[in-house]
């Protein structure tokens, strides 16, 4: 089944969207950033990258193999990314979950952090993120009911344990804590979804 929003993109295109969305909604994560990281990536599935230093980046979201090597504890694989579906972006997803809760810095800077902790290569991301999630968020805005997330108010669960996603079909939701609210230095806003319609409002 393809959803109306995307049904007029190519295949590897729905599938970011859809996967992108759906797992920006499972861990209360903005979804125009999941959106933004993902679209930034660029990645495929069954996709390597080789490093320079020896290292690839594996799959629509580019995990980093050094990186899963600390994963390894959770049974999750560099086959586990590479595959199609929405695992990886589930990943993502908790992956910067924990960043903008755990890192230090404003949200766009905790956000590039699933990038590099380096200020210049954070810097660089950083800035590109910023924009294409700002056009995320003007996609999201005229298909979806949304809230922005560092609002006073705006309802966040209180879930307090931190684990990661199990790499298996029927993987359970990991909890997770709440997102910090954020004062932004930018013009738009990070968008969380809500399945609230706009008309019991």
């Amino acid at each position: 089944m393809v959803l109306p929003f995307v049904a007029d993109l190519p295949p590897l295109e729905q599938e970011r969207i859809v996967c992108s969305v759906s797992s920006a909604v499972k861990y209360e994560v903005p979804a125009n950033i999941v959106l933004a990281v993902a679209e930034k990536e660029g990645g495929k599935p069954g996709q390597w990258v080789r490093n320079t230093n020896g290292t690839h980046d594996v799959g629509p979201m580019q995990f980093n193999t050094a990186y899963l090597r600390e994963l390894e504890r959770y049974g999750i694989t560099a086959n586990d990314v590479a595959a199609a579906g929405c695992y990886s972006f589930d990943l993502a997803a908790w992956r910067l979950r924990m960043h903008l809760h755990n890192d230090k810095g404003d949200i766009w800077t905790r956000a590039a952090n699933y990038h590099s902790r380096t200020p210049q290569f954070n810097a660089i991301y950083r800035a590109d993120l910023m924009e294409k999630a700002g056009k995320w968020a003007d996609w999201l805005e005229a298909r979806f009911v949304t809230l922005d997330v560092t609002k006073e108010g705006v309802a966040a669960p209180s879930t307090p344990t931190m684990q990661a996603p199990v790499a298996a079909a029927a993987a359970t939701q990991a909890a997770q804590p709440t997102l910090p609210r954020s004062t932004r230095p930018c013009a738009y806003l990070p968008r969380q979804i809500t399945f609230t319609s706009a008309a019991n409002e």
